[in-house]
């Protein structure tokens, strides 16, 4: 592929985003960007925006737009000359123009999950804390139950993981991510996928992407100017 591909992954909380993302990333080569996992490296190595990172995360607050932009937007550019795909970011309008200023995304993602479905997902999902690894009782246990199978540290349940939370989490993700999508859908870049198994919904998205990617020009792409 001699052009560069941007794209982005949309989905409420539950939705799959992470395994999909891994999966295009190993099918088609591109450098994967979770806002989750750069923020808690960021705080790992506690670097200045590490620590203001991380007064919003230990107060269970979402990270400001303008310290997210100011985090992510940098670390793109370090992958100049590599396709990306983003999974995280943007996550609002906000967020969303600030990247479009400088990047012409050719492809975003939304998948579009049940509820009961997320909720089932939810309830049984648990996560190592620092490397933010997820397993599912369901599908993908832990080899000791409760224990991260590369350190044995305990596994934790998010409170906003339990059922009486989701629906609020939720219409929180529909309210934010409404606006984002109405704008790629604009652009005519964004291709929604429903379903309950990621499994079945991963064909249609690896035959989207390799359409897309077969079609692109052989011009390189470069940052839009602001």
């Amino acid at each position: 592929m001699d052009k560069l591909f941007r794209a982005a992954i949309m989905g409420p909380p539950g939705s799959g985003k992470g395994t999909i993302s891994k999966r295009i990333a190993q099918s088609f080569g591109l450098q994967y960007l979770s806002s989750g996992h750069f923020l808690r490296e960021c705080i790992a190595a506690n670097t200045e925006p590490g620590l203001q990172v991380k007064t919003y995360v230990e107060r269970g607050m979402l990270v400001p737009d303008l310290v997210m932009t100011r985090l992510m937007l940098p670390r793109l550019e370090e992958l100049s000359g590599h396709s990306w795909l983003l999974d995280g970011f943007p996550r609002t309008l906000s967020q969303a123009q600030a990247l479009n200023s400088l990047y012409q995304l050719d492809l975003v993602i939304s998948l579009n999950i049940p509820f009961e479905t997320l909720k089932d997902r939810l309830s049984d999902r648990w996560i190592h804390p620092e490397s933010g690894r997820v397993y599912n009782m369901g599908f993908n246990p832990p080899r000791v139950q409760g224990k991260d199978d590369i350190t044995g540290e305990p596994l934790i349940q998010h409170d906003d993981d339990k059922p009486e939370a989701l629906m609020a989490r939720l219409r929180h993700y529909k309210d934010v991510a409404k606006p984002v999508i109405d704008m790629y859908k604009s652009q005519g870049i964004l291709h929604s996928f429903s379903g309950t198994e990621t499994d079945r919904i991963w064909p249609y998205i690896n035959s989207l992407l390799s359409s897309k990617m077969q079609a692109q020009p052989s011009d390189v792409c470069q940052p839009q100017t602001p």
